[in-house]
């Protein structure tokens, strides 16, 4: 077995071979010409389509000689204006601002508008619970105690079960009387509410108006933009004629978003939730005055037909007041559409290492034509095995050892005439390998060829001499 130390010589010397061959030694690639039109065609076919596809989508339509930037700073604020007005079961109207059916007043990068409601006016007190709670039917008070807890319960159930009959028209008990079933009492705010019951339209509510306030900035080119242009005027958005105008219709909104009629009707009665989308696509390299966004809607909650679950949008708000020592607050129901304001976009700049490493990647998509077409060469036609024997080398290692006297002469690049010129070499026991090449296969007008040697024997030697030499390179 080998010992250490020459193990560790021959690692030694495979990494200085390596080393020395790795600062010393220049590869290129074999190159071979193939006169075939049927492959040069398909070639250049795939060669063009990747040219027209690098120039006009990744140039011109994704503007890759420009450095983007998608990380786009927003601030969004929103002014509804309009008046509504709604009438009353005794045939009085009611107007409403602003102040009225926007609730909360500000939100960040949204905003809700009541369309529809029901208020209960309240006090603390003690009532009856609601009969839409069935636990609350009872027959005598042990029927309202003990009971586990409910969420579906509007205050502190006392214990006492109370005759529906008992209660007036603030829900407050009255005198006892003798009744069959009744409700459990309750302590919080009477009347409890009755969110059955019809609500409250507001009434040209389709017509208020929205103003979109955008600010933007790009932080990777230190730009900053808005959405409203220079010397606005009063307008209203159109897409084709005010295109650039940020004050919205409701309607207008609605219609984009919700393209069915009566889904649109139910959203107005029972509330809804939409987007608005604000992108921005910007080209620095022209005045950013030119920057434009583009405004889209579309409906983010179910649609009604869809859902028979908690449809549409509501919640509920009170205001709260103390009049003669007595609390009491006014609950409200709102159905009514919530816009959220989503805001994205993209600048772009010339710049020239964006540019280089383009085109750096074009010049490597131009290779797939090559390897595609090396594919079918190589594999898929009737020459295929030709064409192999071209591109690919076979080095036999163990025949260039036995023929070392061709190696060396190949090598050095030495004439083989001058092996007869040194008068050291013994003639006798000298053969000399002579390099001829023949024809061996031939399709239509191409001819393929290969090289082989015979050596000479000492004989047939002595015919070559006079014009051939020998030097001292194989001694």
């Amino acid at each position: 077995m080998p010992s250490r130390s020459g193990r560790c010589c021959k690692f030694s010397l495979f990494f200085k071979e390596l080393f020395y061959g790795f600062v010393t030694e220049y590869e290129t690639p074999k190159i071979v010409s193939i006169h075939t039109y049927a492959m040069t065609t398909l070639l250049r076919i795939m060669q063009i389509v990747l040219l027209l596809y690098s120039i006009f989508y990744l140039f011109l339509n994704e503007k890759g000689y420009q450095k983007q930037d998608s990380s786009i700073i927003s601030s969004v604020t929103l002014k509804v204006k309009g008046i509504g007005y709604s009438y009353t079961p005794k045939n009085e109207s009611f107007a409403f601002d602003g102040s009225d059916y926007i609730v909360p007043p500000s939100e960040n990068n949204a905003i809700f508008i009541m369309t529809n409601f029901i208020q209960t006016d309240q006090v603390r007190s003690k009532c009856g619970e609601s009969p839409t709670v069935s636990e609350a039917i009872c027959i005598k008070h042990s029927d309202c105690q003990n009971k586990p807890y409910n969420p579906n319960i509007n205050g502190r159930w006392t214990g006492r079960c109370i005759m529906r009959s008992n209660v007036n028209q603030f829900n407050e008990v009255n005198t006892t009387k003798n009744q069959t079933t009744g409700l459990c009492e309750l302590q919080g705010w009477c009347p409890v509410e009755n969110d059955r019951a019809e609500a409250t339209f507001i009434n040209e509510v389709v017509n208020f108006t929205i103003f979109i306030k955008n600010f933007i900035e790009f932080p990777a080119f230190h730009v900053k933009h808005k959405n409203m242009v220079e010397n606005l005027k009063p307008c209203i958005f159109h897409p084709v004629e005010e295109k650039d105008c940020p004050i919205f219709r409701l309607d207008y909104i609605l219609r984009e978003a919700e393209k069915n009629d009566s889904e649109r009707e139910l959203m107005l009665h029972l509330g809804g939730v939409i987007r608005v989308k604000i992108d921005w696509n910007c080209d620095l390299d022209r005045s950013i005055k030119l920057c434009k966004p583009i405004y889209s809607f579309a409906r983010l909650d179910t649609k009604f037909h869809e859902e028979s679950f908690s449809v549409g949008f509501n919640f509920r708000f009170a205001s709260n007041w103390k009049y003669s020592k007595r609390y009491l607050r006014a609950l409200t129901k709102a159905y009514g559409l919530r816009l959220i304001i989503c805001v994205s976009g993209k600048a772009g700049k010339f710049d020239f290492i964006t540019l280089t490493l383009n085109i750096g990647s074009i010049i490597g998509i131009f290779g797939m034509a090559t390897f595609f077409c090396d594919i079918i060469l190589l594999n898929l036609t009737k020459k295929s095995s030709v064409y192999r024997d071209f591109v690919y080398q076979r080095v036999n290692i163990d025949a260039s050892r036995s023929n070392s006297v061709s190696q060396r002469i190949q090598n050095r690049d030495e004439n083989v005439g001058a092996l007869f010129e040194n008068p050291l070499t013994n003639p006798e026991k000298f053969s000399l390998p002579i390099w001829t090449s023949e024809t061996f296969v031939s399709f239509a007008d191409d001819k393929y060829t290969t090289s082989t040697y015979d050596f000479i024997t000492p004989p047939d030697s002595s015919k070559i001499q006079p014009s051939l030499g020998l030097t001292n390179i194989l001694k």
